[in-house]
């Protein structure tokens, strides 16, 4: 046992410069790599109480799970959204959008931005007095409206409409208001607007309540096919008799409206090793669906408010990586980097490690071969006829190298060739010997 212990001691200190070799691969290996994806990010949602700002704390729930924590920053709705995502230091990294801002951007700023899809339908709605009369867009002009929030998506939407109504915002009445969400469903009710736009999903607390209210009617939108082709990011949606309301049978008969969607949009301070995480965490929010949504229908590649980012573009065809559907997602991100990079190191590792055992027997055989340098020099002299001038000090030489190889450790493999050597070099000190006493 101890002659074994000997032996790999040996190995392992003939092999000691492979050390900084794999110390030095594997500092490339993680110099070079790109960092983990950081575990928190800041989202812009909407105002407070509000669609965005409800679906967001759900989704800072879901990520939550994976030890994710996601900021909720307050805005004043979607286009203040984007420009907080397109801003020189921005201070949040996505944001939720509703669909068909994009086209208000320049290309360059378009450029800067990508979507992580679809994430629910979140219609338009046009609710108005039933003591007032209203049958096409146009009858608008003669009422006190509601058109949404400066800066909100409602406001985008109702714009969207009018124009397509040839009814640009210079020729909006003094009786519009710039006036959106709660502030605008009490006008409503009070009988200070006589019609509003609203932007949110069929669940929203005010939709449903301006639904209920009997003093107040949802627009049925006849040329709905119409709005869809010329309004690519609106979707025709029908909403069933009751859906809002059972109890007060609201809408009174299916009702057409217009959705666009909620999307998610990124800028360049995004991570894109965070996409599955937040699109995987959207879904199982979004899994039982909604009352317009059928359930698994969302996140969704289409429509597309921005171009799809590429590794979200590979969620929706392939699904989560593999590692993250059966490790923690900290775990699966940090594997998922370096497994493409441990793929070259092993490469490089394989032939490299076979070359230990050859340059092992190199070392351990120089150690031995290295003295025969000694007895090859007076073989030349032997052959010169110069020996015989120097056989006392030849001798004296040759005889402490003996004692220094008797030093010599290698292992037990290699011994045959050690005591090879000692009787090689006890031949040469006995024949010089033999000469030296016959020039006695």
């Amino acid at each position: 046992m101890p002659r074994v212990l000997n032996d790999l001691k040996i190995m392992l200190l003939a092999n000691l410069w492979i050390v900084p070799v794999v110390a030095a691969l594997v500092w490339a290996l993680f110099h070079f790599v790109a960092p983990p994806p950081p575990m928190s990010a800041s989202l812009a949602t909407g105002t407070q109480g509000g669609a965005y700002r409800q679906f967001a704390e759900r989704l800072k729930e879901e990520l939550a799970k994976e030890g994710f924590e996601l900021n909720l920053v307050t805005s004043s709705g979607s286009r203040d959204n984007l420009q907080r995502l397109l801003a020189d230091n921005p201070e949040v990294q996505i944001a939720l959008v509703q669909s068909g801002l994009g086209r208000q951007l320049s290309p360059a700023e378009q450029g800067r931005l990508h979507s992580l899809g679809a994430i629910y339908q979140e219609p338009l709605w046009l609710f108005y007095r039933r003591d007032v009369a209203l049958d096409r867009i146009t009858d608008l002009l003669s009422l006190r409206l509601g058109l949404g929030g400066d800066g909100s998506g409602t406001r985008a939407a109702s714009d969207a409409i009018l124009g397509a109504n040839a009814i640009a915002p210079a020729q909006y009445p003094e009786a519009w208001q710039s006036l959106g969400g709660g502030a605008a469903a009490r006008a409503l009710t009070a009988g200070e607007l006589d019609a509003a736009f609203f932007v949110g999903p069929a669940e929203n607390n005010l939709v449903q309540q301006l639904a209920a209210n009997p003093a107040i009617a949802l627009a049925h939108f006849r040329r709905a096919a119409a709005y869809e082709a010329r309004l690519p990011f609106f979707n025709r949606v029908t909403v069933g008799e009751g859906l809002l309301d059972l109890a007060s049978n609201a809408p009174d008969r299916d009702t057409v409206t217009l959705a666009p969607v909620a999307t998610l949009v990124i800028n360049d301070d995004f991570n894109p090793g965070l996409v599955p995480l937040f699109l995987a965490a959207s879904r199982e929010v979004m899994k039982n669906g909604t009352l317009l949504d059928a359930a698994g229908a969302f996140p969704s590649a289409e429509p597309r408010t921005f171009e799809l980012h590429p590794d979200a573009e590979r969620y929706y065809a392939k699904g989560l990586p593999i590692l993250q559907r059966y490790l923690p997602f900290r775990i699966a991100s940090l594997a998922d980097r370096y497994i493409i990079l441990l793929i070259p190191l092993i490469v490089i590792m394989i032939p490299l490690f076979k070359a230990v055992g050859p340059i092992y027997q190199w070392r351990i055989r120089a150690r031995i071969y290295r003295w025969y340098k000694h007895l090859r020099e007076i073989d030349r002299k032997l052959h010169a006829g110069s020996l015989p001038t120097e056989l006392d000090s030849e001798i004296d030489r040759l005889e402490r190298l003996e004692d220094e190889l008797a030093k010599v450790d290698v292992p037990l493999s290699y011994s045959n060739e050690l005591y090879e050597l000692h009787m090689h070099l006890r031949y040469v000190i006995e024949r010089l010997r033999t000469l030296q006493q016959r020039r006695q």
